[in-house]
């Protein structure tokens, strides 16, 4: 079974959900969201993980699914809150609908996926709520730090790199773990999977830091350098005000808060040029390759065969060369 099955698996198990008709505005936002697709990284892992212990992965497809409707559901939210335009190239559901709408569909979508959580075997259901329930609040802390470092003058690099560890990583390596342990794996197997998860989900983020201000707006699917013209304290945007010359950091202090859209290409283009005299793109990417060998680290770790690894290895070298 390569891996184009496993997402037709999961593709079909999506398009069967159901959740709800009434009030219809309640629920259409859900169903666009949904039907958006996006990579579906999250819930492919799942399945990954579950597949790695046992080829049968019949009993983890509701239970990825569940981890992506709750990834939407994050996702949701947090365009709202980020005032994005624009999710996998379409309308965000708060510019569709409105910021109301929005909040609510999206809490209908949190218990959505609790409920879609209960397929998983009785004796494993606790300890996989628990676990679930751990990831899910440490999201919710990620986010809301994020939403602080928005307000604070200073941030320091392994500030943030705990930041999008919680509102990104974790649910990355919660993935891995959730399916190793539906099929009884190992816990210290499950553990290295997380762990592996968790630090690609870091360079994961990484990498969507990079794309925002360096990928092609057609591939990338939202609004390149959307985080220079909201003044996001990116990994990118802290290393260079970290090493910045007065004149260079003046430039980047210069254009915050500068909102206008008349100007937003004029801001983008002065901050990418300070990035590019400091060769921000160039440590961007040895930090990406770091965080990736420490997640290959944790891949040799787990007791199988290196046959039993190779989908999730290859996916997560997909994950690091992409454009989009």
């Amino acid at each position: 079974m390569d891996i184009s099955i496993l997402s037709e698996k999961l593709n079909h198990t999506l398009s069967t959900l159901r959740y709800g008709e009434n009030p219809k505005e309640l629920y259409e936002p859900i169903r666009y969201i949904m039907a958006l697709g996006g990579k579906r990284i999250r819930p492919l892992l799942v399945l990954l993980g579950a597949k790695m212990f046992d080829d049968d992965v019949e009993k983890a497809l509701l239970p990825a699914a569940a981890v992506e409707v709750f990834h939407n559901f994050t996702l949701m939210h947090d365009d709202i809150m980020d005032k994005a335009p624009l999710r996998r190239g379409q309308q965000t559901v708060h510019e569709k609908w409105d910021a109301n709408t929005a909040i609510l569909s999206g809490d209908v979508m949190l218990v959505r996926a609790y409920e879609l959580l209960l397929n998983v075997e009785p004796e494993k259901l606790p300890l996989v709520l628990r676990l679930f329930s751990r990831t899910a609040s440490e999201v919710c802390e990620g986010q809301q730090l994020d939403m602080t470092f928005e307000r604070r003058e200073q941030v320091s690099i392994p500030e943030y790199i705990h930041m999008i560890t919680l509102k990104t990583a974790v649910l990355v390596g919660f993935s891995l773990e959730l399916g190793a342990i539906l099929q009884g794996a190992p816990q210290a197997d499950a553990e290295h999977l997380k762990a592996f998860g968790d630090n690609v989900g870091i360079a994961f983020q990484l990498r969507d830091d990079l794309l925002d201000v360096y990928g092609d707006k057609a591939k990338f699917g939202k609004q390149v350098g959307g985080d220079i013209l909201s003044d996001k304290k990116t990994f990118l945007m802290l290393t260079a005000l970290e090493q910045a010359n007065a004149q260079q950091r003046q430039t980047i202090i210069g254009w915050r808060d500068k909102t206008d859209e008349s100007i937003a290409g004029e801001k983008v283009k002065a901050v990418t040029q300070v990035y590019d005299q400091l060769h921000i793109r160039q440590q961007t990417e040895q930090q990406i390759d770091l965080y990736f060998q420490r997640a290959l680290h944790h891949l040799d770790a787990v007791q199988l065969p290196d046959e039993r690894k190779s989908m999730v290895r290859n996916l997560a070298l997909q994950l690091m060369e992409r454009d989009s």
